[in-house]
């Protein structure tokens, strides 16, 4: 445990850009997300089939591939923000088709009724999803959601690949000056991950338990 404590500042470096990454891309995810599902049930057929082809081609890319995308392309087009900036980015693209996937099941568990009478009270199909259809969709998918952002957290070590000081990136910079104890280091990265994914788990649960008293 010497090497844990010793760099316990580099640690917490980490583990503060974990976080980062987590809200930069959760928040970007979950807007795109909310668009592209939109689109997904749109009555434009053009709209359909481009959130149908991004949903299905990012969701089936590796995350690797398309964050190496991000650090290697979007450079050699000039666009060089740094390699967190890029590593958010990825991660914003990668996780966002799956928002949307669990946005769409939710609007799918809307009673067709509703979109129906706010039809009939005159609302337009924007109106009708903003203020009927997606209110009521969100409620009932925020556990899958929060699913969805507890993958993000582990998904952010590989950014670490990519020259991210995150908390992978700082479990092998100590391992690289105390390979002596790298099992004492393993566990203290895994504790922090638990740190945010625990508590993201229980609020899943508790979110689950009120929807079904509501329900």
């Amino acid at each position: 445990m010497d090497a844990v404590i010793e760099n316990l500042p580099k640690f917490l470096e980490g583990f503060g850009n974990t976080l980062a990454l987590l809200g930069l891309a959760g928040v970007g995810a979950l807007v795109i997300g909310i668009v592209v599902a939109a689109m997904r049930i749109s009555p434009v057929p053009s709209f359909r089939a481009f959130a149908t082809v991004y949903t299905e081609l990012v969701r089936n890319t590796p995350l690797t591939l398309v964050l190496f995308f991000c650090a290697t392309l979007l450079p050699y087009l000039q666009f060089q923000p740094g390699y967190f900036t890029l590593a958010a980015i990825g991660l914003t693209v990668y996780t966002s088709p799956f928002i949307a996937e669990a946005l769409r099941s939710g609007v799918n568990g809307v009673p067709v009724g509703q979109a129906e009478a706010a039809r009939s009270v005159g609302l337009t199909f924007g109106q009708s999803l903003s203020f009927v259809i997606m209110p009521q969709a969100i409620r009932m998918v925020i556990p899958p959601l929060i699913n969805v952002f507890i993958a993000l957290t582990k998904n952010t070590s590989v950014a670490g690949a990519f020259f991210v000081f995150e908390l992978f990136g700082a479990a092998r910079q100590v391992t690289n000056d105390r390979g002596d104890e790298v099992i004492a280091i393993l566990l203290a990265v895994a504790f922090f991950y638990l740190v945010i994914t625990i508590p993201l788990g229980l609020i899943a649960g508790k979110v689950e338990q009120r929807v079904a008293v509501l329900r």
